[in-house]
């Protein structure tokens, strides 16, 4: 048998980053199916800016959401599908579980592989993160408390974000912080990383001097590997003496682990919301 990586055969780590055939096709639809319905009916209720630009690309847009307090904090959203999937639009939902802690909401858009390269993908991260300590105050939030979240490529793409240091902390969901195993699987032929792109755009390589506060989040039914990245990325950042809190989610998978922060009682919104409103970390 040839490991290409750690333990893994080429079958085995292609089965190891497959969310979707992990939780099964017909569970996984029914989930993106709810959150696009769920987005819909809540976008055509609240007050809210549509695809503000924050760079030159096409799809360098966000969707603004005020809860209604001025000078409150912000959490900007970005959603995941392997930097290669899915829009902005089914991530609206998760406003239901930010606006009630008296949080802005931003959905945050993207653009994709293989129309973009990982490092462009991640500049516009970082974009979006200068772009929004330069507009909130117009806005009507606070420039000095912007948050940031993400699932999957969402939580990696956080963690890119985090690395400006007035980002004032983030919630890292099911993320994948160690791009190698990526580079080496099937997820890499739109992505085409090399083995320094992929080193270069792995926040477990590229830990930051200093950063706002980090919760990271995974479900316990989840892959393994996906487990052990955020597990080991967590590690990682606090033996950096960085501050920041693990949140385990016994029962979650890939894709349930989104009802946690899109419900206004879910673990992952009053979490975030401790988090934003100064309420202290475990592991502060």
């Amino acid at each position: 048998m040839q490991f290409v990586y750690r333990d893994f055969d080429q079958a085995g780590l292609d089965a190891a980053y497959n969310n979707s055939a992990h939780v099964g096709m017909a569970k996984r639809d029914a989930y993106v199916t709810g959150w696009r319905q769920r987005s819909e009916d809540l976008r055509s209720k609240l007050p809210h800016e549509r695809n503000i630009s924050y760079g030159p690309s096409p799809r360098e847009i966000l969707d603004w959401v005020p809860c209604g307090k001025p000078g409150a904090p912000t959490l900007a959203f970005i959603h995941g599908g392997y930097w290669q999937l899915n829009d902005k639009e089914s991530s609206f939902q998760i406003a239901a579980g930010v606006l009630p802690h008296g949080i802005n909401f931003v959905n945050l858009e993207y653009s994709l592989a293989p129309g973009k390269r990982m490092s462009e993908i991640c500049q516009e991260i970082r974009r979006s993160a200068q772009w929004l300590l330069d507009n909130l105050a117009r806005l009507g939030g606070d420039p000095n408390r912007l948050f940031y979240s993400g699932h999957s490529a969402g939580g990696h793409l956080t963690a890119v974000a985090m690395s400006n240091p007035r980002v004032a902390g983030g919630l890292a969901i099911s993320g994948l912080f160690d791009l190698e195993p990526i580079r080496l699987s099937y997820l890499n032929q739109p992505l085409g990383m090399d083995v320094m792109e992929s080193r270069r755009n792995s926040p477990s390589h590229t830990l930051p001097k200093a950063a706002g506060r980090l919760m990271v989040t995974v479900g316990g039914a989840e892959l393994s590997e996906l487990q052990h990245q955020s597990v080991e990325y967590y590690a990682a950042w606090r033996a950096a003496g960085l501050p920041g809190e693990f949140i385990p989610l016994p029962g979650d998978d890939h894709f349930s682990v989104i009802d946690r922060i899109a419900q206004p009682d879910g673990i992952l919104s009053r979490g975030l919301a401790r988090l934003v409103h100064g309420g202290g970390l475990a592991g502060s």
